[in-house]
């Protein structure tokens, strides 16, 4: 957990993620500002926050944590990709290079969840005060 969480490719993948609804959700219509275009922004954003800040924390335990937050937030991403699909806001074209997106990410978090060694989350954190 030495690295910055710049360096983790999940990490990089969800930024470009993020960058692909916004683009995508654009075109959806005006009435949906407040509805499945804000959840989905605000899921997509979820995913490299979740990791950013799992991995800025002193246990394996918690990144752990952090990281089962974002793969949560990648499946309400799929979910609602297939909803925006099936209303016609999103184009087969868009809709399949998120889902690509998306499945790609996914086993890229499940292999980052599963380096995390469960001995390693069992250990007790280190008290900072006295």
């Amino acid at each position: 957990m030495g690295q910055s969480y710049r360096d983790l490719v999940a990490w990089q993948k969800a930024m470009q993620l993020v960058t692909d609804i916004y683009r995508e959700t654009k075109t959806f219509p005006l009435e949906e500002r407040y509805g499945l275009t804000n959840q989905l922004r605000r899921a997509a954003v979820s995913v490299p926050s979740n990791i950013a800040e799992g991995q800025a924390r002193f246990s394996a335990r918690e990144f752990h944590r952090f990281l089962s937050i974002a793969r949560g937030s990648l499946v309400e991403i799929e979910t609602q990709v297939e909803i925006a699909t099936n209303l016609g806001f999103l184009g087969r074209v868009g809709s399949s290079r998120l889902h690509k997106q998306t499945s790609e990410l996914g086993r890229i978090l499940n292999a980052l969840i599963a380096s995390i060694r469960p001995s390693a989350c069992n250990r007790p954190t280190v008290s900072l005060s006295n």
